[in-house]
């Protein structure tokens, strides 16, 4: 027999476990996690992680594509800064990512276990983190340029969504930032391979749980860069601030979305009125993002890229 619900200890994802039982519902079909190890290969003591790897391509990916866009000896900004950007880069999102991870999401451990915050690898970081590294990067870079801010924030604007998609793939295969429990068909049992810490015990539970990192890869990553993509071709990187913008309020959006189906992490759990951390991180962005985009627009600052 289930036990009785306690009011003082109850939430979301207390009731969802608590109306499985209750209803004794049937097994329902969902998908077994696929994904064995972090690593994707070692040679001796060196191996390679998928989430390095998503860090890693990431970058490239959107270097090339930028370095491809500013090709034109006639560009506004060129390939100059972009060589500058990408080491600057790879800094700003490691350290910010991190350092925002530590503050923002779990402090107590780190403070406790200090070291384990230079543990990059075992994954960890906030992107609302890396955004602010990043920024401080570009405003490094075109300083040193001598370039307008929003003339290369635009450009990393158009490539930010293809690490997130990335990043996010890597989260799923990591098991991590998993979804809520779901009697939905494609809802994912996230309880073997790299789900299991090291006492063999996933903390996922053996319940189907909604992917949220799939989702988040196809409406921050994908459906994020086409929209960018788009603008990009009807000559939206002319109105300085723009394109901006609208990556600022579409991940803002898209991560609001998703948080309704994503598991808050334990140490932190719901907020106020079932809100969740990475909700609240996001709405900054919307507010933002809105703003550049109706500077943007206003007759006064439809600046011409030159």
């Amino acid at each position: 027999m289930t036990p009785p619900l306690n009011p003082e200890t109850l939430n979301l994802e207390t009731l969802n476990l608590e109306i499985w039982s209750l209803t004794d519902a049937p097994a329902m079909a969902a998908i077994a996690f696929p994904f064995a190890d972090e690593v994707l290969f070692q040679i001796g003591p060196v191996a390679l992680r998928w989430y390095a790897l998503s860090y890693i391509a990431g970058i490239l990916i959107g270097w090339l594509i930028l370095r491809r866009i500013t090709r034109h000896a006639n560009d506004p900004v060129g390939n100059a800064p972009l060589e500058s950007l990408l080491n600057a880069s790879i800094i700003g999102i490691i350290l910010g990512g991190r350092l925002a991870y530590v503050v923002f999401y779990n402090p107590s451990y780190y403070l406790s276990q200090p070291l384990e915050a230079l543990a990059v690898w075992k994954g960890g970081m906030s992107f609302h983190g890396g955004l602010i590294g990043i920024l401080l990067a570009i405003y490094l870079v075109c300083r040193h340029h001598n370039k307008g801010f929003f003339q290369l924030a635009d450009l990393v604007a158009i490539v930010a969504p293809i690490g997130l998609f990335l990043g996010r793939i890597a989260n799923f295969i990591n098991c991590e930032l998993y979804g809520r429990v779901t009697d939905m068909p494609w809802g994912v049992i996230f309880n073997q391979g790299t789900c299991l810490n090291n006492n063999g015990i996933s903390l996922a539970g053996d319940l189907p749980r909604h992917p949220s990192q799939i989702y988040e890869a196809l409406l921050e990553g994908l459906v994020l860069f086409i929209i960018m993509l788009v603008l990009l071709r009807l000559g939206l990187r002319q109105r300085i601030g723009c394109l901006s913008g609208v990556f600022l309020t579409g991940y803002g959006l898209a991560r609001t979305f998703v948080e309704f189906f994503r598991q808050p992490d334990s140490q932190i759990g719901f907020l106020i009125n079932g809100t969740t951390m990475g909700q609240w991180l996001s709405l900054p962005m919307i507010i933002a993002g809105l703003y550049l985009l109706f500077r943007a627009s206003s007759s006064d600052h439809q600046h011409k890229v030159r």
